[in-house]
């Protein structure tokens, strides 16, 4: 007898034994181990063979039949193949032979002894799965026990549990059906579902070996009688356009058949009021016995006056009607797109405008100041009196001779007389005889800004760093912090490591501006790009005479 579980899908019914048998190529047959197990030759279905054969078992891969002997664990007796017990090295393929006249039949079965899993009585994969409906009269049977009858051919005695513990058969709904190795449970209940095992005691030569089975119990739950109500439409407005084809659909779901919704318009069916409308009715199935019940029709092109009406679904339930409708609108013109191609395009412009004062920057504010230049005079004065201090390495032996000519000439050419700035430059505008470092101190105070020209020769910033003025530069510059400091170097200086800190300071904080022009007449022009990075950092300052002639000393004059 072939212990067969159904791992293939959840079946109803246990199916035959040998159903599939003819179909299979190598059949499955199942078997606990510590039991014994009886296999039928599944050539043994098949309806051509004849009554006169003879049938021979073989281990696969054997020439030597199986043994006969009745006391061998595993023995052929009569058709059968038996295994008492099963052993787990039992499990593999075993092969039929079956002989009739002139032909011969042969089919192979291969065989799974497994073991519980721990702490069950049974083990998951390995069950028969049955299936019952609720609130009905269920049987759950305990299947393949035809071959187990002991010596004395009388039928065996089915013992239950479930989950693997005794005792359900206390409960007054179970009943065990006579001769048929069955349970029966009345008014069955979703909590009946679980795993119930039946076992009963097989003697053979004396000796007593424990037989089970394990079924899934499956409890279908019976569809309750569910109110129909709509699924669509839900009293609702819909917009669409004058002349656009629209399908109007209203449905219903409910556990009965055969409700038929239908739809009328001012008071009339649809194809009455347009005889151009065609009403079709449906109805589907679903799960869980529920149902699906619908109609619809097409406008084709919608009208102007079917904006004036509501279309109606109604559908009857007892002696109830109930309705539901759509109502079609015109809709709203549609700004979403300009509003967004408006934000993109705003987006882009903003991005350009950014974009594009980062390259103009200077040139933006330079053109600003000159617009408003009318208008700048009015301001509050902060009674400063220059718009820079100039501070600059002083001819010396080993210092260039063009810092002189960049900051007595140059300078006072394009910022004082062609942007009319007031400069003051130390050695061209104080008096004879006046003390350094009191002037340095109060002209510095008296002005807007003050520029410091670098030279790359070390040299010079030891005389720089040393002379009071610019140490005083340097104090209103970092510590008041009331001037703002403007670095021009006349050369690229690479590095900044033997400079003063102040300096190194001022170049990280504010950066500083390379004169990249020679000393010809050409540099002169203050629409150059290095006078307009530095009028960029000058103040602003309105238009007006030429604050006086400055003097230059004699030697400076350029070649």
């Amino acid at each position: 007898m072939p212990s067969i579980f159904l791992l293939i899908g959840p079946l109803i019914l246990l199916l035959p034994r040998f159903s599939a048998a003819e179909g299979c190529v190598i059949c499955d047959y199942f078997v606990l181990v510590g039991e014994p197990t009886a296999v039928t030759c599944p050539v043994l279905t098949l309806p051509v063979l004849h009554s006169d054969y003879n049938l021979t078992w073989y281990k696969n891969g054997s020439a030597t039949p199986v043994t006969t002997e009745r006391s061998a664990r595993i023995h052929q007796r009569g058709d059968l193949l038996w295994f008492i017990p099963a052993v787990l090295e039992d499990s593999g393929l075993y092969e039929c032979n079956v002989r009739s006249f002139n032909q011969s039949n042969k089919k192979t079965i291969n065989l799974t002894v497994f073991k519980n899993d721990n702490g069950l009585c049974f083990n998951g994969k390995m069950k028969f799965e049955q299936k019952v409906m609720s609130t009905k009269t269920g049987k759950i049977i305990c299947p393949d026990l035809e071959q187990f009858k002991d010596e004395d051919k009388n039928k065996p005695e089915v013992h239950w549990n479930k989950e693997c513990k005794p005792g359900f058969l206390e409960d007054k709904r179970l009943l065990l059906a006579e001769g048929e190795n069955a349970v029966l449970i009345r008014n069955v209940s979703v909590q009946d579902r679980g795993n119930y095992t039946c076992h009963m005691v097989y003697t053979y030569m004396g000796k007593q070996y424990n037989v089970s089975r394990t079924i899934s119990l499956e409890v279908k739950e019976k569809p309750l009688q569910i109110q129909p109500e709509f699924i669509y439409p839900k009293n609702n407005t819909i917009e669409v356009e004058l002349g656009s084809h629209v399908v109007m659909e209203c449905n219903i779901s409910s556990g009965i058949n055969g409700l038929i919704p239908f739809w009328q318009v001012n008071d009339e069916d649809v194809d009455i009021f347009d005889s151009t409308y065609r009403e079709q009715f449906y109805e589907e199935g679903l799960p869980h016995g529920l149902a699906v019940s619908g109609t619809k029709f097409n406008i084709s092109k919608v009208k102007a006056k079917d904006y004036a009406h509501k279309f109606f679904c109604h559908f009857i339930y007892g002696s109830q009607q109930f309705t539901a409708y759509i109502k079609l609108e015109c809709p709203a013109r549609n700004i979403q797109g300009y509003l967004i191609g408006g934000g993109v395009s705003s987006v882009f412009l903003v991005f350009i405008a950014l974009f594009l004062y980062k390259i103009f920057k200077i040139d933006i504010v330079l053109w600003y100041r000159d617009l408003c230049q009318p208008f700048l005079g009015k301001k509050v004065s902060d009674e400063k009196i220059y718009d820079a201090y100039v501070l600059y390495p002083k001819n010396r032996e080993n210092c260039s001779y063009s810092s002189d000519i960049f900051a007595l000439k140059i300078l006072p050419e394009v910022l004082e007389r062609q942007c009319g700035y007031n400069l003051f430059i130390f050695g061209r505008d104080d008096l004879p005889g006046e003390a350094s470092i009191s002037v340095a101190d109060e002209k510095i105070r008296q002005s807007r800004r003050v520029i410091l020209v670098l030279v790359p020769e070390p040299s010079c910033y030891s005389v720089l760093e040393d002379v009071s003025e610019k140490q005083l530069a340097m104090h209103n510059a970092l510590i008041q912090d009331g001037v703002k400091v403007i670095l021009i170097e006349l050369e690229k200086i690479q590095d900044y490591a033997n400079m003063p800190e102040s300096i190194k300071y001022i170049k990280q904080k504010h950066g500083a501006i390379r004169w990249k022009g020679d000393f010809s007449q050409r540099s002169h022009s203050a629409g150059t790009r290095f006078w307009k990075k530095v009028r960029y950092q000058m103040p602003s300052r309105k238009s007006g005479s030429s604050p006086g002639l400055r003097l230059l000393p004699k030697d400076l004059s350029l070649p």
